[in-house]
């Protein structure tokens, strides 16, 4: 077995920066050419089809590539990760993301959070938190947060989704634009590298735009997975948002509009 199949080195860190470059590889080929196969992936980087097989099942539970039968495709725009296989995607990403939003929520605050597995972290934490008054279309946030008598949480009107509670619907749209809030906590399902906002499902987006519109301040939180992952439907542009909320710092190109718009980005450690 090669050095560059066992990721031995001499280096200190050698091993997981050479993994990470051939991840980055691999995410950029299938992105390019669409299916790839095993062994065509183990011939050009010189590796094992087994080193393969676990890259690829490492880039699938990050939400990157899309398993196949004998290889592995892009992440289609039309259809999201399950919620039972994103409840646990990055989950350690999520929470430190969580508590470093919850830090930047002063006591007494109205709230907007939405629909994810990301804003329901958040939740968790802001549970600990005092006098809050939280409206929400997310059955689990006010399941977490009515864990504290001294948060009051409103809950939209609409139609429950049985895959993830998330209340849909022009009745929730309509009962969110009743408030004006000093904070919207939104997710999303991709950041392209031109700062567009995207997501699967369009009754979600209009949602959302309706906690953008009326916000104070928005916060998006989201996981580095997210930047330049493909979906359908257009939510807006990450000019609207006031700070994103990550765990890794997001590609040059998106760094720079963030900065050029006065976007605050705040990256947990």
């Amino acid at each position: 077995m090669s050095d560059q199949d066992s990721g031995n080195s001499t280096t200190k860190g050698g091993k997981h920066a050479s993994v990470q470059i051939r991840h980055k590889q691999i995410v950029d080929l299938v992105r390019e050419r669409g299916f790839i196969a095993i062994g065509d992936l183990a011939t050009k980087f010189n590796v094992t089809p087994q080193t393969v097989r676990r890259d690829i099942n490492t880039l699938c539970d990050q939400g990157l590539l899309q398993r196949h039968h004998g290889g592995a495709g892009p992440i289609l725009s039309t259809e999201n990760v399950d919620y039972t296989d994103r409840k646990i995607l990055c989950l350690r990403e999520k929470q430190v993301i969580a508590k470093l939003v919850a830090q930047n929520i002063p006591t007494r605050s109205s709230l907007f959070i939405n629909m994810g597995t990301t804003t329901e972290e958040v939740a968790k934490v802001l549970v600990n938190h005092d006098k809050l008054r939280v409206i929400t279309n997310n059955l689990n946030v006010a399941k977490t947060l009515s864990g504290n008598k001294d948060i009051e949480v409103i809950v939209s009107g609409g139609i429950v989704r049985h895959k993830d509670c998330g209340i849909v619907g022009e009745a929730a749209i309509d009962f969110i634009r009743q408030f004006k809030v000093d904070y919207g906590i939104i997710g999303i399902s991709g950041v392209d590298k031109d700062g567009t906002l995207l997501d699967f499902d369009y009754r979600e987006v209009t949602a959302a735009r309706s906690i953008i519109e009326n916000s104070r301040k928005v916060f998006l939180v989201t996981d580095h997975t997210k930047f330049g992952r493909n979906a359908m439907v257009r939510l807006g542009n990450i000019r609207e948002v006031d700070a994103m909320f990550t765990n890794k710092l997001p590609p040059a190109e998106l760094v720079e509009i963030m900065k050029h718009n006065d976007v605050e980005l705040h990256v947990a450690e």
